[in-house]
């Protein structure tokens, strides 16, 4: 049976806007969270997914010895071209995140919710010849980051107010370019993940509710950002009850360097990262973890780091989602799953290239990145409840 990939990045897919309350906690969505395109599969070709957003590890750049931004000119093709909106870009003004309208979704929920989510959208915008960066007045790209937003929303926010801003995300086209030439756009969409998550601190939180921060991919990697800038102090660290950064790579250099960053090593410990790549078994090279880089995760089906194997009876049910967040197709035990010591990619034994294709030709088929949420779906939801009863000492 072929299920259609999830469709995160579908540039001009017609979307129904809604109005944004204003204010922190306000229950309405932003404009665009209504879905009116729900992505069957009967027509995997007509949607191109995203969360994909993913630099080359390896890549070179092509003037080593130039500055980052030199080198950028030399990559991307001059002052004249794209180089110029990369400038305009860095000496924009920041983002206002006190208007709601900066925001896809602003404290959506039960105002006495357990905890707060803040999520960090994946890649939902393609990049032209001239733009790697997603205007903010880029209207059918911010439908598309709010459906995006609640394909995966279901995880998260059973019991939670949910937080995720618009940010100038980096386009797909970035993860194209030079490590050095991606590091410039992605650190110009940080700034803007960052501006909106002090925002949040400073204005949004109520003291003492527990935090999740979540991603995929790009998404993933601002979380390890924020986790890395703004988490430090004890203050921080003692209100967050995990941080869920699915589809992004975390070596051994990054927890050296920043001791905060501590990974999860069973199913209820907190304050602690989540994480994991999904790829079937002859997978030895990727974008995501290149040959010869390991990564650190866990293992979604029974929450052990080492390479013990998880039959598929303990997948609780792989969800296909559309852009509305309703699931569309459900299968429970769909597959197993084990870590890879040498990789530490989560290896899925029990589905095929064919039925589950890469979507997109940065990767190969048989890298399941797309999938990372979708096929365990059921597990990661029960264990954010898991993770946030632990915080708070509540009785399963």
């Amino acid at each position: 049976m072929k299920f259609q990939f999830p469709a995160l990045i579908c540039l001009g897919a017609v979307l129904c806007l809604a109005p944004l309350s204003s204010g922190c906690g306000g229950n309405e969505p932003a404009p665009g969270s209504e879905s009116a395109a729900a992505h069957s599969s009967a027509a995997p070709e007509t949607a191109a997914p995203a969360g994909e957003g993913t630099p080359a590890p390896g890549s070179e750049s092509a003037a080593p010895e130039t500055s980052a931004e030199e080198n950028a000119v030399s990559v991307i093709g001059g002052a004249d071209g794209p180089t110029s909106i990369f400038l305009a870009g860095k000496t924009d003004d920041p983002v206002d995140y006190s208007d709601p309208a900066s925001w896809a979704f602003l404290g959506e929920g039960d105002e006495n919710a357990a905890a707060d989510v803040f999520f960090v959208c994946p890649t939902v915008y393609g990049g032209t010849d001239d733009s790697f960066l997603m205007p903010l007045d880029d209207e059918d790209a911010k439908e598309s980051f709010v459906g995006a937003t609640r394909m995966e929303m279901g995880i998260y926010d059973e019991d939670a107010r949910f937080f995720a801003p618009y940010y100038r995300q980096a386009g797909l086209n970035v993860y194209e370019l030079p490590a050095d030439a991606q590091e410039l756009f992605l650190s110009l969409a940080y700034e803007d993940v960052e501006d909106a998550f002090e925002y949040y601190w400073d204005n949004c939180r109520e003291e003492e509710r527990p935090l999740i921060l979540a991603g995929f991919s790009q998404g993933a990697d601002m979380c390890i950002r924020l986790m890395k800038e703004c988490f430090g102090g004890e203050e921080r660290l003692d209100q967050l009850v995990a941080c869920y950064a699915i589809g992004w790579r975390i070596t051994d250099e990054e927890l050296e360097a920043y001791p905060q960053l501590k990974m999860a090593s069973g199913e209820d410990d907190t304050g602690v990262i989540i994480s994991f790549n999904s790829e079937a078994e002859g997978i030895d090279d990727s974008l995501m973890i290149p040959a010869g880089t390991k990564t650190h995760a866990i293992n979604p089906l029974n929450w052990k780091t080492d390479s013990t194997p998880a039959g598929k009876e303990l997948n609780l049910g792989a969800c296909f989602t559309d852009y509305s967040g309703e699931i569309t197709t459900e299968i429970p035990q769909l597959t197993g799953a084990y870590l890879d010591p040498a990789r530490g990619a989560l290896k899925v034994p029990d589905v095929t290239p064919e039925d589950y294709p890469a979507g997109l030709p940065i990767f190969e088929d048989g890298i399941y990145h797309l999938y990372d949420y979708q096929f365990f779906y059921r597990n990661l939801q029960e264990n954010v409840r898991t993770r946030l009863n632990a915080f708070t000492g509540k009785a399963a």
